[in-house]
């Protein structure tokens, strides 16, 4: 009897049907892999959280949810749900994360865009400091933000990563709690946020926070909008507490035409590009977690209710 694979991602199917049969074919195992099935026939669902299947008690015999998704906190507390949930961490996806991260890292670090931006041909010789005196925080230690914080320390920059429970990580200072939180902040010249989008991790940038900053660092958000209340940002970048801030994920996407983020000068808007999920690497991904829940094997990247992520 085949597997009943049951793929719910609008407008993905034409980018995954085939990358993700040809990795399903890898595994050996007989499957039906379709956008379409009556629930009682499913075994797993192929998910994006905006698909129409909102609605879970059908799948009478779901044995897992494969989200296609880095993030998710738009199906974790769904109530319907009570069969596993794994996330995405795809390779391609980390890559590109790290590119944009590194990118943006080194446009701060290096004050490029007084260059790139010179309209009164203004000839300032200051050399940018090395980057082992450049503080870096990044605030999220999972798959992405270890991937981020050990691409950075190999170019020399001091890393310090903040997660929500201890880490231990080869070359990098590892705080963790409240107090590993103050710690981290305050040396950071410019802080990078990759924490999930959870309700213990809303507004973690806040005018209390964001004052632990040394004056005039630089804000990178690639993670969740929702990780930093936006009005103490706006305030803090008019105060001159923040030089700058990059941020590519926002509360509401696409970002409203006349929020002020758009004409603050000191704020870059890029739409929500940092990172995205590969088909062909998602797609082996996924092959194998199927393969591992028909095995009886445990699921990769399984989500903790309870945390949220």
């Amino acid at each position: 009897m085949p597997v009943n694979i049951l793929f719910s991602s609008p407008g993905d199917w034409a980018a995954y049907e085939t990358p993700l049969r040809e990795a399903l074919a890898q595994t050996g195992l007989e499957f039906d892999l379709r956008t379409d099935f009556p629930p009682d026939r499913v075994d797993y669902i192929v998910y994006a959280p905006n698909s129409k299947v909102q609605d879970f008690t059908p799948y009478s015999r779901l044995k897992a949810v494969l989200n296609l998704w880095a993030g998710v906190e738009d199906v974790v507390t769904n109530p319907t749900l009570t069969a596993p949930l794994a996330r995405m961490v795809d390779p391609g996806l980390e890559r590109g994360m790290v590119e944009w991260v590194t990118g943006h890292t080194l446009r701060h670090h290096l004050g490029m865009d007084a260059h790139i931006v010179n309209p009164d041909h203004e000839w300032s010789h200051v050399a940018p400091p090395l980057a082992q005196d450049r503080p870096v925080t990044i605030l999220g230690l999972g798959a992405l933000g270890t991937a981020c914080a050990r691409t950075l320390c190999d170019l020399g920059f001091p890393v310090t990563g903040w997660s929500r429970s201890a880490k231990l990580l080869y070359g990098i200072a590892c705080t963790h709690g409240e107090s590993g939180l103050a710690q981290a902040l305050e040396l950071a010249q410019i802080v990078i946020l990759l924490l999930p989008a959870t309700p213990d991790t809303e507004n973690t940038l806040n005018a209390q926070t964001l004052s632990m900053l040394p004056r005039g660092a630089v804000v990178l958000n690639p993670g969740r909008g929702p990780l930093i209340d936006d009005a103490a940002l706006l305030d803090a970048l008019d105060s001159g507490q923040i030089g700058h801030a990059t941020l590519d994920t926002f509360r509401t996407e696409p970002l409203p035409r006349d929020h002020p983020y758009w004409s603050h000068r000191h704020v870059t808007v890029t739409p929500h590009i940092a990172s995205e999920t590969r088909p062909d690497s998602a797609s082996r991904v996924i092959a194998e977690n199927i393969r591992r829940g028909e095995a009886g094997e445990s699921l990769l990247h399984l989500v903790d209710r309870t945390a949220g992520y």
